[in-house]
């Protein structure tokens, strides 16, 4: 009996070490591929701080829906239009989270930075919502066959009455700013500046109608 045991834990030793090499062996292969990935740049939008001068409207609550986005738009990819009915990503960067959430963010920051607003929110901030802004992303890339390469923003809004569903307005503004230099950084500084005209104009438009 004692033979056997002795042979039986020699075997499931040998197992073991010859186990434990291939676990090692594939925990070493996932450190080198892990090794050898690139990590990608991560752009953020930057929230527009737009000089508006008006009324006060304090008693007045504004809700900024979610965007609504195609797919190419609906993620962390930064398009690049290759051709008038081609889209491309730009090789090696992203954003910092999915484009309609960026949006929205930096549209309850631009309305915040006002100061002209009872509450600026999000859906579930608990806010007595006055106003719904409504936006569907459009266009929010770089035509890179043109000259010069152009960044191009295009989003639609619409402003909804929370109280009886009514819409207010509707308007579709658009903006450009040509890339100026090299590198990924250049497309979304371009990028950045189309957003903040469109953002700037958004603002403006809706103190304008509430």
């Amino acid at each position: 009996m004692n033979i056997f045991r002795t042979i039986g834990t020699g075997l499931h030793l040998e197992r073991f070490r010859k186990s434990g090499r291939i676990v090692g062996a594939v925990l070493l292969a996932g450190m080198v591929a892990s090794c050898g990935t690139v990590p990608l740049d991560t752009f953020d939008l930057v929230a527009s701080n737009p000089s508006i001068s008006g009324k006060s409207r304090k008693n007045i609550q504004i809700l900024i829906a979610t965007p609504a986005a195609l797919k190419a738009f609906d993620g962390e990819n930064i398009v690049i239009n290759t051709s008038a009915a081609k889209i491309e990503y730009l090789k090696g960067a992203q954003w910092g989270d999915r484009l309609p959430t960026l949006v929205q963010s930096r549209l309850v920051q631009a309305f915040e930075n006002t100061g002209l607003l009872g509450g600026v929110g999000r859906p579930g901030d608990g806010l007595a919502i006055n106003y719904q802004i409504i936006t569907d992303i459009r266009s929010f890339g770089v035509d890179a066959f043109t000259s010069p390469r152009t960044a191009i923003v295009e989003i639609a809004a619409k402003i909804l009455n929370d109280k009886n569903g009514e819409v207010r307005s509707t308007r579709v503004f658009s903006a450009s700013a040509p890339v100026s230099g090299t590198g990924n950084a250049a497309y979304v500084r371009a990028l950045n500046a189309a957003f903040d005209q469109v953002t700037g104009d958004i603002v403006g438009w809706t103190l304008s109608v509430i």
